[in-house]
């Protein structure tokens, strides 16, 4: 090979399009992009959440790690989701409550994460205002799943999520009503809701 033929740095990065995807502007998306026309309740409090998008950098490139929630769960139950939740009064800001979350879901010590930077904010149907942040994983990890909350933790390559053409649209009834969200499977894992449309979000823009 010649020297000028070498790849540089960057392009042996498998997060260099995740980076420089970050660096162009979005607008923030909502649970209620391809349901326009829904009725949302007088009144409605949006709660602070955030969720951690956990990049493990492998020999074989990079992937995405995700858990599926506890059957048992009260609300979103077996749905695959990245791990997080809603900012406590002790998280300064989202990339603590992110990290903190993901130490608790999954045992991923805060230590080991490198932030890469957020999304913009995503509105769910259940009144929350979720920032997305973006973390590379430090070395190896053995995810450790919490007892009642967490019944799996999986990785899915990120040239699968990558791709604006493996999403779709599907629909179901909801509260009374038609709504549409989009989708991702990967195998086993029906990846849909925010978590589908934030990774939509994502792929959009590294493929501008």
């Amino acid at each position: 090979m010649r020297p000028a033929d070498r790849p540089g740095p960057a392009a042996l990065d498998p997060l260099a399009p995740v980076l420089r995807a970050l660096d162009r502007t979005a607008g923030a998306s909502s649970d209620f992009d391809l349901n326009p026309g829904a009725a949302l309740p007088p009144g409605r409090v949006l709660r602070p959440a955030a969720v951690l998008v956990p990049f493990l950098v492998t020999g074989e490139g990079a992937e995405v790690i995700l858990t599926k929630r506890s059957s048992r769960l009260k609300h979103h139950p077996g749905q695959i989701a990245f791990p997080g939740g809603k900012l406590e009064p002790e998280d300064p800001d989202p990339e603590s409550g992110a990290l903190r979350e993901a130490q608790e879901e999954i045992g991923l010590d805060p230590a080991r994460v490198t932030l890469l930077g957020r999304l913009p904010a995503h509105e769910t149907v259940t009144n929350f205002r979720v920032t997305p942040i973006l973390g590379r994983v430090t070395g190896s990890f053995t995810p450790v799943p919490q007892p009642g909350e967490v019944d799996e933790v999986f990785a899915v390559p990120f040239a699968h999520l990558a791709d604006p053409g493996r999403f779709r649209v599907e629909r179901r009834r909801w509260r009374g009503e038609w709504r549409s969200y989009y989708i991702v499977p990967y195998g086993p894992y029906y990846i849909w809701g925010a978590t589908a449309r934030i990774l939509y979000g994502l792929a959009q823009r590294m493929a501008q």
